[in-house]
């Protein structure tokens, strides 16, 4: 019995602050924990020179010239589509109180724009298809007064399969 109290008193008992500071990181690491159950969003990408020859080919067949790929119009373009996908839903507005105008603005992009937006589980051939079986976005795309574009996706955090696509169109 005495053996095993003197390997009892080997064992240091532990103070307030240190069981204090045990219990904060626990709470810390179970914070951090719960971060990582968020669905993480998937691989983005701006895609418009992939997608210059079908805007072309789509505004030919209707008598109009060709779209420009633009950096600026693809970067909001992916912005949104980042958007969408963190949120796991469709929406032409941020949760950061932003409307496509102020996102534009923000964008340094002036003048005349449009977006484009779409979810689902098809490439960017089908994408197309879909938006010119679509009346308000087949005006978009067939607009006279637009000459620029960006178009980009992100893939959902739980199945690559499912994309988040934006198109950005302006002057």
């Amino acid at each position: 019995m005495t053996i095993a109290k003197t390997a009892n008193s080997l064992i240091p008992h532990p103070n307030r602050r240190a069981l204090l500071k045990v219990a904060g990181l626990a709470a810390i690491a179970a914070l951090s924990a719960c971060g990582t159950v968020s669905v993480p969003t998937g691989e983005g990408a701006g895609v418009s020179s992939s997608a210059t020859a079908t805007l072309s080919g789509l505004r030919a067949s209707a008598g109009l010239g060709p779209l420009t790929p633009d950096a600026q119009l693809e970067q909001a373009a992916l912005q949104q589509a980042g958007y969408m996908a963190s949120r796991e839903r469709m929406s032409h507005t941020t949760g950061w109180g932003k409307d496509f105008a102020s996102r534009m603005k923000d964008n340094g992009v002036r003048g005349a724009a449009a977006e484009n937006i779409a979810e689902g589980r098809f490439d960017q051939q089908k994408l197309f298809d879909i938006w010119m079986h679509s009346q308000g976005h087949r005006r978009n795309i067939l607009d006279r007064d637009f000459s620029r574009f960006g178009l980009a996706y992100v893939r959902d955090g739980r199945d690559p399969n499912l994309r988040y696509w934006s198109l950005v169109l302006g002057r």
